[in-house]
């Protein structure tokens, strides 16, 4: 099997690269400011954008992310990197809001399979985390399976799954420990040929550790959680490596909070969608309607208080991701006069009112 197979290039994939015969398809491994390493069939090397692509883009997320198949022409620039001049078309993407922005968006990894939520069972583990990384990992098309790390630690497991039971609807939970090398090998055979896999989690959880066990050998560094539980950063930037069994995985930095750019909450609120199916009003808001399914869930105790909570949350957020401040204040204040027909027309009711 040639490297392009084993890195998960498929047929639409292949025909949209032969639309550009004189370049050449590769996958990137990694990014480092604006130099990236890129993967083909016989070799890897460093590339960047094109000046004509840097042009053209309209936002951060255009440019490429690891995990993308792109076209490059193989020719050095003056300092000797390839150049990319496409971004093929990404069958999945994993995106996050950019740090210290209002409306940016940053990819994580792109032409995901499997996404792997890593939790250690200690005091990292936070179900309200593990919604919002589901409700991330749905949107983006991939397949979420929870991964509890560091077992060995834990002496309330029955408990703590349990707990998961709730949130982690028709989503494969597997827990593991260094301790356990069955768990891991269960964790690698996933990983075929041609799959590719991320593992998102907070700093010190074990992302490392598992994935350095696909590769066979110690390449990424590991460190554990401190004191205080959260973890040391020692993965500080994307890379994609071949496991021994042909895989393709992808580390990233530690995460402990995650805000969202788009996220599918219909999928990781699965019981609460099922549940508004027998609200009395069709637009039911879930909050104080007559005859509200999910709040009758909850007075009749089948519903946690803090799983309602945290679905409001996200929900407001999904609602809110991607505007700009004066965009999320207009539709604050729309859905404040949404009885009257939104803002504007409360304001006209209001002119009229004064003018009697």
């Amino acid at each position: 099997m040639n490297k392009l197979k084993k890195l998960g290039i498929s047929k639409e994939i292949n025909t949209e690269a032969n639309q550009y015969p004189e370049l050449f398809v590769g996958r990137i491994s990694s990014q480092t400011k604006n130099i990236y390493k890129v993967m083909t069939d016989d070799k890897e090397f460093t590339a960047e954008v094109s000046g004509k692509f840097r042009y053209n883009i309209d936002k951060i997320s255009d440019y490429p992310a690891v995990g993308d198949f792109v076209m490059v022409d193989k020719l050095s620039d003056d300092e000797g990197h390839a150049i990319i001049h496409h971004v093929l078309s990404r069958k999945t993407a994993i995106i996050r809001k950019a740090a210290g922005t209002s409306n940016d968006e940053q990819l994580v990894a792109t032409n995901v399979d499997i996404v792997y939520i890593c939790m250690s069972l200690n005091n990292d583990f936070n179900i309200r985390r593990i919604e919002r990384y589901l409700s991330i990992v749905w949107d983006s098309g991939a397949m979420p399976v929870i991964v509890l790390t560091k077992s060995d630690l834990c002496d309330n497991l029955t408990e703590k799954l349990i707990e998961l039971d709730e949130v982690a609807i028709g989503v494969e939970v597997i827990v593991t420990s260094t301790f356990d090398p069955q768990s891991l090998e269960y964790l690698e055979n996933q990983l075929l040929a041609g799959t590719t896999a991320a593992f998102i989690g907070s700093s010190g959880v074990g992302k490392s550790t598992i994935i350095n066990y696909f590769l066979g050998k110690t390449i990424l560094e590991t460190d554990g959680l401190r004191n205080d539980d959260k973890g040391r950063h020692t993965t500080t930037y994307r890379e994609l490596f071949i496991s021994q069994k042909g895989g393709t995985v992808i580390d990233t930095p530690g995460m402990r909070e995650i805000g969202f750019e788009s996220a599918d909450i219909t999928r990781t609120f699965n019981d609460i969608d099922i549940l508004a199916q027998q609200c009395k009003f069709n637009d039911c808001s879930h909050t104080n309607e007559p005859k509200c399914a999910v709040l009758n869930a909850i007075a009749e105790g089948n519903m946690s208080l803090e799983r309602y909570d945290s679905y409001l949350k996200l929900r407001r957020e999904a609602k809110y991701a991607g505007l700009s401040s004066k965009e999320i204040e207009r539709t604050k204040l729309n859905e404040i006069f949404r009885d009257y027909g939104g803002m504007k027309n409360a304001r006209k009711m209001q002119k009229q009112k004064n003018n009697l």
